[in-house]
């Protein structure tokens, strides 16, 4: 195994704990919630007028939320901002993959492989690793814990590399990063990319926009996105939710990459709210 990379600075420690807080008040959910009972309890008080209003607005937003796909809408643009099975050039340098699919806490806590829906960044990853024998590996991802930093990520996907045919001895193990921002830096801190190689880049669809705008904003000199892990077929006609649950559940993944988007952007972290292919 090679060695880790070291931590981030204390510039993306504040970044990072602030995105988390800043969530946390714009999750969707959330947000209903806190306006549910801000405006419950302004009913008791002489804002009377200001609780209804919160109440109302709650209820029209659930209500939109309920009957317009509209978190749909904005994943599967992002799906479809970055080609899907891209060519690829005969010689690869490296290949690099963002974690987000093992949790290492019920990992550990059951003694067993505990996987989410992203498997596909890890096949995939798995896959072209195997194609191109001579690459550069790297798998990234520490904790995006806000309150417990102790296990990462990175530091339990080896077995299922190994179930999946690829050595592990020859993957690099980025373990510190929290966020995009800083499986961006800290993976280019860690393997020194030359100005003429060429790398790839494996992630979900719907993250890859984000994904890309940090890769390039960290001085990644050639690198080709190769989505994984959709969600939509890419030209469906969206049928309304029906469902407060399922249609929360869009607009937050939705809202949290397009907010993130205009916020990496606007803290100077990518060159584009939305980056190009």
């Amino acid at each position: 195994m090679r060695p880790q990379v070291s931590a981030a600075s204390d510039m993306d420690t504040a970044f990072f704990y602030a995105s988390k807080v800043f969530w946390f008040f714009l999750d969707p959910g959330n947000l209903l919630l806190f306006m549910l009972c801000i405006g419950g309890l302004a009913l008791w008080t002489r804002w009377k007028n200001a609780g209804r209003f919160l109440i109302s607005l709650a209820a029209i937003l659930s209500f939109i939320i309920f009957t317009i796909p509209v978190g749909n809408y904005g994943l599967r643009y992002l799906e479809n901002r970055f080609p899907v099975n891209p060519t690829l050039p005969k010689n690869v340098d490296g290949i690099i993959v963002l974690g987000g699919t093992i949790d290492p806490f019920i990992t550990q806590a059951r003694d067993q492989i505990s996987l989410n829906g992203n498997i596909e960044r890890i096949t995939k990853f798995s896959e072209l690793a195997l194609k191109y024998p001579q690459a550069t590996l790297v798998y990234s991802s520490g904790s995006g814990s806000l309150t417990d930093q102790s296990l990462k990520e990175a530091d339990f996907v080896a077995p299922i590399l190994k179930k999946l045919g690829l050595n592990p001895e020859r993957v690099m193990y980025e373990n510190q990063s929290r966020n995009t921002v800083e499986n961006a830096a800290l993976s280019f801190d860690l393997t020194q990319p030359g100005e003429n190689e060429t790398w790839i880049l494996v992630t979900s669809a719907r993250h890859m926009p984000r994904a890309m705008g940090c890769f390039r904003k960290a001085g990644w000199p050639d690198i080709t996105a190769y989505p994984v892990d959709f969600i939509y077929k890419g030209d469906e006609i969206l049928s309304p939710p029906l469902s407060l649950t399922a249609g929360l559940l869009r607009a937050n993944s939705a809202l949290h990459e397009w907010v993130g988007l205009l916020a990496y952007y606007v803290m100077g972290k990518t060159d584009r709210v939305l980056p190009l292919p």
